[in-house]
């Protein structure tokens, strides 16, 4: 039941939460940016490569869209310890994972380029590598926008798994209230307020990347 004294102790408590919902955009962005990083060239790979390394890239792709995300970061926290900072190992758990799906992103949309257009590059002598720099990739970049968009989204929600390895992102500052002593029948005015946040953050990114997606898209007729 709602109660008038937990909704003042929830937002007497706002600045703690939204010290959380900093960190949660940061881990978005840094998580991000990595599977990008990552994930571009293992689509470019899966699109142009070799048989080998196609494969091996294809396989890891297989293996890390395959694993529970909150597996991926104990591991990464507990068992190979790649680093004490709680920050950078959900980073690297959210990123490697985000590249596994950011790859299938651009290995579509790398696809989705008309061959006609690379056949136009080589005839008026660029090489393939030019070619696919500069025809092929810039058109592939602003075919992914909406599957970008998308990834965005479902990364922003799964920073809440940092919660296993205690980073104090929203969701664990959220603990953090009702588990002090006396606040336990603050839990429900604590995730509303949690899930507004996030409802905020979701719905604003959207807007942004729409936006976004319109002004780079393709003009209609412009692959006739």
């Amino acid at each position: 039941m709602l109660q008038a004294t937990d909704w003042a102790f929830v937002f007497g408590n706002l600045d703690y939460l939204l010290a959380g919902a900093v960190v949660t955009v940061g881990l978005t962005l840094t998580s991000l940016v990595l599977g990008f990083l990552v994930g571009f060239p293992a689509g470019a790979i899966e699109v142009y490569g070799n048989r080998l390394p196609k494969r091996a890239v294809a396989t890891a792709g297989v293996i890390l869209r395959g694993t529970p995300i909150v597996v991926i970061m104990l591991v990464l926290f507990f068992v190979v310890s790649i680093s004490q900072s709680a920050f950078i190992t959900a980073t690297v758990g959210l990123g490697l994972r985000s590249a596994a799906y950011q790859s299938q992103i651009f290995r579509g949309a790398l696809q989705s380029v008309d061959e006609g257009q690379m056949e136009a590059a080589r005839s008026i002598g660029m090489s393939r590598l030019e070619a696919i720099r500069h025809v092929v990739v810039p058109q592939a970049l602003r075919r992914s926008m909406p599957g970008f968009q998308n990834e965005f989204t479902i990364v922003l929600k799964d920073t809440s798994i940092a919660f296993a390895i205690g980073l104090a992102e929203l969701l664990t500052r959220g603990y953090d209230l009702f588990t002090q002593s006396g606040r336990s029948t603050a839990v429900l005015e604590v995730f509303l307020v949690i899930s507004a946040i996030y409802f905020v953050l979701t719905f604003g990114t959207n807007r942004a990347l729409d936006r976004l997606s319109e002004y780079y898209a393709i003009p209609t007729g412009e692959n006739a």
